[in-house]
């Protein structure tokens, strides 16, 4: 289902780079349903590299399909025409950390379509101070885990507020049953840490969110 979501913000038509692309089935799901034009896999590990080749080849898409062992964004040639980009299921930080060391690698023209599995604060963050909005936001629960699509465009200067930061501008605005659903198991955590003994600043810091958790709820 998190991938059918994600799928489903990619532009019909779309060049896509998928990195982290494990064992490419987003990008052979989209093209056996003529969703788009031509991808690349990315993958920096051996295993769901080959994986991700074998997927191509069952599929009889190597003409539409490329896969690179290469470390996230390097995976990316300007030739390939890029107008899309999907890097999921790893740590919003994981994924911050891709971006900002590929820069060079983006035109700036792309579609991100981003699911980290936590961290979205510090992703979003990032979005900001490089000039990309949010067009997207969608929360959904898969095997009691709760996970975030996050889909930006590079738009120019953009600002958030830190509790749109930390919970979605757009989220903030739908509050889906998904969306409440998810922070209120986040306050129940935040107020849990906070009955033990945690250093001062962190505890300050806790408080924080859990204060804005319960503003939301309420």
């Amino acid at each position: 289902m998190r991938l059918e979501r994600v799928a489903a913000h990619v532009p019909v038509g779309a060049r896509l780079a998928d990195i982290g692309s494990d064992h490419g089935y987003l990008p052979v799901a989209l093209l056996r349903r003529g969703l788009i034009a031509a991808a690349v896999a990315g993958e920096v590990a051996l295993t769901p590299f080959h994986a991700a080749q074998r997927s191509v080849r069952e599929n009889a898409l190597g003409s539409a399909i490329t896969v690179r062992l290469a470390d996230g964004l390097a995976a990316i040639e300007p030739e390939d025409g890029i107008t899309a980009i999907s890097i999921c299921g790893m740590g919003g930080e994981t994924i911050r950390d891709i971006l900002d060391s590929g820069k060079a690698r983006l035109s700036g023209r792309e579609r991100l379509v981003l699911q980290p599995n936590g961290g979205e604060q510090p992703l979003r963050q990032w979005l900001m101070e490089n000039g990309y909005r949010i067009l997207g936001e969608e929360v959904l629960r898969e095997n009691r885990f709760y996970y975030e699509i996050i889909v930006a465009e590079r738009t120019g200067p953009v600002t958030y507020t830190p509790e749109e930061l930390y919970f979605g501008p757009l989220q903030l605005q739908a509050r889906s049953p998904a969306f409440l659903a998810k922070w209120q198991r986040m306050l129940h955590l935040k107020q849990k840490t906070l009955a033990q003994a945690v250093p001062e600043e962190k505890a300050q810091d806790i408080a924080r969110q859990a204060q804005w958790i319960s503003e939301l709820l309420a």
